[in-house]
């Protein structure tokens, strides 16, 4: 009978492994990095670099740089819970049809093949496995439809980084939001 008791020392060494395990496998699916609200980290990097496709850098800041991961994944835990599971959906099949066919992820092809993958996912061309039914033109428009929000909308939502893309339009949204504040 006392084979089968447990000290204390290796109880705690059992639960101290358990919880690691735990750890270790909900890591798997994919971290979430501080600081974000419903994407984990591998999603948060394929956002970025679609929405760097979306609104390419140039002389002014892109997708990524202006902070429209940070507003999608900012809405998609508020106001727009109701697509999350379009986001889980989407982002798994793109990374399932790269890996598939690039044997990459989406963020290690190249800039043209990116470009030409989400031309064909506004297509519609995707259309086998999980794609069927129009799945790839929808969650592209629902991206674009984002990403664009994310860039053009007042940075108190998570996105357009430093007035990113005020400052590219020339509006004086900075001084006259800090106008308004100061004058009631």
């Amino acid at each position: 009978m006392s084979s089968t008791k447990l000290s204390r020392r290796k109880f705690m060494q059992l639960a101290a492994v358990g919880v690691g395990s735990l750890g270790i496998a909900g890591g798997c699916r994919g971290q979430r990095a501080p600081g974000l609200h419903f994407f984990a980290l591998n999603e948060a990097r394929l956002v970025e670099a679609i929405a760097d496709q979306i609104i390419p850098p140039d002389e002014w800041p892109g997708g990524r740089e202006s902070g429209v991961m940070n507003f999608i994944d900012r809405q998609l835990a508020g106001p727009y819970r109701r697509y999350q599971s379009d986001y889980r959906t989407g982002l798994k099949a793109i990374d399932d049809e790269c890996m598939g066919r690039f044997g990459k992820i989406f963020e290690a092809l190249s800039w043209e093949q990116q470009l030409s993958f989400l031309k064909e996912m506004e297509s519609g061309a995707l259309n086998q496995g999980v794609w069927r039914g129009g799945l790839s033109r929808r969650f592209f428009n629902l991206l674009r439809s984002h990403s664009l929000q994310g860039y053009y909308g007042s940075p108190r939502h998570g996105g357009n980084k430093n007035f990113a893309s005020h400052k590219m339009l020339g509006l004086d949204y900075p001084q006259i939001l800090g106008r308004n504040r100061h004058s009631s």
